[in-house]
């Protein structure tokens, strides 16, 4: 396990057995051996390698490795294939801590997620697609109004939701998979909040549409259908926009996005889907944002980013009912115990799950 994890924790810190050999002085083959198992470091060697590569030591010997299923970047096709494979080893990382942190639970603390059992078993038009979200959110209980934390929502129904800071360029928006059939999802901790719903709930829709949708239809498309319409639903767009409109405004756009989470290049969307503008009209304040470069940062301020709690409330609970100690709760939370402790007691404010 220790060679498996040691090539995991260098690939995530993107360096090479030479690169990782010169910062803990030792030679690229030495590395390689530690990596292939046919030695094991010394224990000042180790410390080393935890520095470098900016672990704790014991995470070099937690006992759970775990494979990604059925993966899916939402990435641009230029992001550097270095940089997707040290994104996803951090991910990984953060998975396993997860794993081991609710494994020391009793009895499971999150629940299993399932697909709604009221969905139909076939999808024939996006029309439809509109009481799908309907339907999961009056399942979830979350009537019409503005959801002000998705990732808690997510989290309460199933899904292990995390966020990662990359180095990839604004290349990266986050990725979906499995772990022995739990569904994760994970976001780009630097993009505004408005973009993080949107894939968050984009990726809801793919595991509620899955293998529902007919040969016609697109499945991207699908979703993004689906994640306009959780996040601002139709019966919500027609209270605030009215039936029937001309136009408009900027600043009308601006606000909703400020209740909704949804970017304003959403709500237009929406407004379109509903029958509220015309396509032409969408299309044409679809150039008047490309020209402006607002396609890629509309104006305003942004969204507030979302929040993942669960993981630390998760880590404090287990102290509290003493399920662990404060040395775990440090190394699970990736802090020294007297960052852990600073936090514990709320002398330094909000820790940070990475």
């Amino acid at each position: 396990m220790f060679s498996i994890r040691l090539k995991r924790a260098r690939k995530a810190a993107g360096l090479s057995l030479r690169e990782l050999g010169a910062r803990v002085e030792v030679s690229h083959a030495a590395i390689k051996k530690y990596e292939d198992g046919t030695t094991m470091p010394s224990s000042d060697i180790l410390i080393k390698l935890s520095r470098a590569l900016n672990v704790r030591t014991e995470y070099f010997f937690r006992p759970e490795a775990v494979e990604l299923e059925n993966i899916e970047y939402r990435k641009r096709g230029t992001l550097p294939k270095k940089q997707l494979k040290a994104i996803t080893h951090k991910v990984i990382d953060q998975i396993e801590r997860r794993i081991e942190l609710e494994n020391l639970f009793p009895q499971p603390p999150v629940k299993t997620f399932a697909p709604v059992a009221e969905l139909p078993g076939q999808v024939d038009t996006m029309e439809q697609i509109e009481s799908i979200a309907e339907t999961v959110r009056d399942a979830w209980e979350l009537g019409y109004d503005p959801i002000p934390d998705l990732i808690d929502v997510l989290e309460t129904n199933g899904i292990r939701v995390f966020k990662i800071d990359t180095d990839g360029e604004n290349k990266f928006d986050g990725l979906a998979a499995r772990v022995n059939d739990m569904p994760i999802v994970v976001v780009g901790r630097h993009w505004p909040g408005d973009r993080q719903r949107f894939t968050l709930a984009h990726e809801l829709g793919h595991l509620m549409l899955e293998g529902r949708l007919t040969e016609g239809l697109n499945e991207e498309l699908a979703s993004n259908r689906f994640a306009g319409a959780f996040l601002f639903p139709r019966n919500s767009v027609l209270q605030e926009l009215g039936q029937r409109r001309n136009a408009i405004e900027l600043k009308e756009l601006g606000l909703l996005k400020e209740e909704f989470g949804l970017s304003m290049a959403g709500i237009l969307y929406r407004a379109r889907d509903v029958g509220i503008i015309s396509h032409a009209y969408r299309e044409e304040q679809a150039k008047l944002f490309y020209s402006k470069g607002w396609h890629l940062k509309e104006p305003g301020l942004d969204y507030p980013s979302e929040q993942a709690h669960v993981f630390e409330q998760l880590v404090f609970h287990a102290l509290a009912e003493e399920y662990i100690g404060e040395s775990k709760a440090a190394e699970l939370m990736n802090l020294s115990l007297h960052q852990f402790q600073r936090v514990r007691f709320m002398e330094s404010g909000n820790a940070v799950f990475n």
